[in-house]
């Protein structure tokens, strides 16, 4: 989508930055900054934010041959505000030509040849065909012997509880990675403490969970191992796409070899950075900057 991040203006007022977002297009370009290999497989419509967005992902060196320009659609818009509570969004989507994804538009040869497939909840919610996708996606990399990875990013706006619970927990059945903020666990499982959380989503079938806990870091687990990963302190502005810039350098870490704790490290390190400025892509930081954090936090 395209983005409208709301700063404040020289006058006192509001004014936007015009960005880009969508969960798993920041997850793409995230785990491209951090020097991972990313393909993408979306829809955008025949406009001039599709043109945007398209330029983006090729800047960012991620593969688009398998997003696809929908003539009949057009590519969804949405807005930041932000307020003493924290950052809110307002989405302009219905109809979108992402929500047109379908299961015959799954590039299932592209997701065998590859070493990790992520998919969201968000994905799931825009619509029934695209939630279907989402599905065969999953059984094609599965099939495969892709790793698998997850943010149930749930929405309640997008979908009804009831359904949102029901399809989020079967395909947390089917995933090797788990990726939720605290805020899905609960919508998930009601009030409950963090590690007992990780207990219900490691039963429920995920090898692997990481449960976001925003500034207090991650808890992650196998059932082997789990650790409390602590966060970074850094002046932040605006947390839209953290989540999604610690699920790409996560994975990527983890593709690359890194241990649980230094994977979750790592990943926390990059999403502090990436609440230093507006708007979801702009702020996610590169692995360099990455690095010079981790070494100045010793």
């Amino acid at each position: 989508m395209l983005e409208f991040n709301q700063r404040p203006g020289v006058d006192g007022g509001p004014t936007y930055l015009q960005g880009f977002g969508g969960d798993t297009s920041n997850v793409a370009v995230a785990a491209a900054r951090q020097g991972a290999r990313v393909g993408y497989v979306s829809r955008i419509g025949a406009d001039a934010f599709g043109e945007r967005l398209l330029a983006l992902w090729r800047r960012e060196g991620v593969d688009v041959r398998y997003v696809a320009c929908d003539a009949d659609a057009p590519t969804g818009i949405y807005f930041v505000s932000h307020d003493e509570r924290g950052h809110h969004f307002s989405y302009y989507r219905a109809h979108s030509a992402a929500s047109r994804l379908r299961p015959e538009h799954v590039p299932q040869g592209a997701i065998a040849r590859a070493r990790a497939l992520h998919v969201s909840g968000i994905s799931q919610a825009i619509a029934v065909g695209a939630c279907d996708a989402v599905f065969v996606a999953v059984a094609a990399a599965r099939g495969a012997g892709t790793l698998v990875s997850y943010d149930p990013n749930v929405r309640l706006t997008l979908w009804p509880a009831a359904r949102a619970r029901a399809i989020v927990l079967e395909t947390i059945a089917q995933v090797d990675v788990c990726l939720p903020s605290l805020e899905d666990a609960a919508i998930l499982f009601g009030d409950r403490a963090p590690e007992a959380y990780v207990d219900l989503l490691l039963e429920r079938g995920a090898r692997l969970v990481a449960l976001k806990l925003g500034r207090d870091g991650v808890l992650v687990a196998t059932a082997e191992e789990r650790h409390h990963v602590p966060g970074f302190d850094v002046e932040s502005v605006d947390a839209t796409g953290a989540g999604d810039t610690f699920d790409g350098a996560f994975l990527t870490e983890r593709l690359r070899g890194a241990t649980l704790t230094a994977a979750a490290r790592y990943a926390n390190a990059a999403a502090a950075l990436a609440t230093r400025g507006y708007g979801a892509v702009d702020p996610i930081p590169r692995r360099a900057e990455v690095e010079r954090l981790l070494d100045a936090s010793g």
